[in-house]
């Protein structure tokens, strides 16, 4: 049994008035180390096997020049996997604070081969991918913009389809229309979300949108999935356990 804990940490910039104090998503621009430990102690009491933590901070003044992904695996006996989730040739890869915006996962199984993939279309493109022994594992942020989403689907699903093992897909996947925008991915990947009754992870405050997924293969048996209602972000953590069939 592995389990597993997805969570759009929002680089520990936390949620509430003042987030917005002075000036709207001014909380993005202040130190995050407060919230970060909070977040911490919640991942040591969920004591998952994996985790995929999105929106995270390498190193910018925020979180006082260190990376919130290692800073956590260290504190948890982890092993760590970070990368930037904007293109190389991205206009925001030269932009301060921006610039060292990403996506980690963090395990305490062994990892036997890492890969990086960026979509075609959208500003967010990154898709880690992380082979384990009996299974794949993809971590994504898929664009606000419902065209590029469309269009990173059909190129997410390409990829996955040449997977040989069964597969892991979490993230956040900005479904502002609803569900129904993944019915085609789901139906061509024959892949199924733990969130049988489509429960809301997104804002925090008063859920209202599923906008956080983990989808896996048949030959993997998901259970105990939770959504713990903790307000250290604007997004709410999945965790489910999965054992392999």
């Amino acid at each position: 049994m592995l389990r597993f804990l997805l969570y759009n940490i929002r680089y520990g910039a936390g949620i509430g008035k003042r987030f917005h104090l002075p000036v709207p998503y001014i909380g993005y621009l202040k130190r995050t180390n407060g919230k970060l430990a909070q977040i911490l102690e919640f991942i040591k009491f969920v004591q998952p096997d994996i985790i995929g933590l999105l929106e995270v901070d390498s190193g910018s003044f925020r979180s006082n020049n260190s990376n919130q992904a290692e800073s956590i695996a260290k504190e948890i006996k982890h092993l760590h996997v970070f990368h930037n989730k904007y293109d190389s040739k991205s206009f925001v890869q030269k932009v301060p604070v921006m610039n060292k915006q990403g996506n980690a996962l963090l395990t305490n199984q062994e990892i036997i081969e890492k890969r990086f993939h960026y979509f075609n279309e959208g500003v967010k493109r990154l898709i880690i991918e992380i082979e384990f022994n009996n299974f794949d594992l993809f971590l994504v942020h898929l664009s606000i913009k419902y065209r590029h989403r469309q269009s990173q689907l059909r190129q997410l699903y390409t990829i996955v389809n040449q997977v040989k093992k069964p597969i892991i897909i979490a993230g956040d996947f900005n479904v502002f229309w609803g569900a129904q925008e993944l019915q085609l991915f789901l139906a061509a990947t024959g892949l199924k979300s733990v969130n049988h009754n489509g429960q809301p992870s997104h804002p925090s405050r008063s859920p209202r949108r599923q906008l956080d997924y983990i989808l896996h293969s048949p030959e993997i048996s998901a259970y105990n999935f939770q959504l713990p209602h903790i307000k250290l972000s604007d997004h709410m953590p999945l965790i489910c356990d999965f054992e392999l069939t």
